[in-house]
């Protein structure tokens, strides 16, 4: 079994929220694009994990829950590539949820 610093070298860990974060909305999945491929995506060792996803110049985030019954699957709207990855860096950092 991996330690979380070994898991952390191969896909980061997502930073607690914080206190002033930005909301995201997140939706059911629905068709985006025609092509979508993951780009970037956090480690799977722990329940919940975002993708951030890419396509067509235009990116969204992807999040998984992992529950009792299957994964919960949600994404956020679309954005332009350079927006999408500061959403994702926000993500990483805790300053979006």
């Amino acid at each position: 079994m991996l330690s979380l610093d070994d898991c952390a070298r191969i896909s980061p860990h997502v930073a607690m929220a914080q206190r002033d974060h930005v909301r995201l909305e997140w939706r059911e999945p629905y068709p985006v694009l025609e092509r979508v491929r993951p780009v970037a995506w956090t480690c799977t060792c722990r329940a919940l994990v975002y993708e951030l996803c890419a396509g067509a110049g235009q990116g969204f985030i992807r999040k998984t829950v992992q529950d009792e019954c299957g994964p919960v699957v949600r994404h956020t709207r679309l954005w332009p590539i350079n927006e999408a990855w500061a959403v994702w860096a926000g993500v990483l950092s805790g300053r979006a949820r």
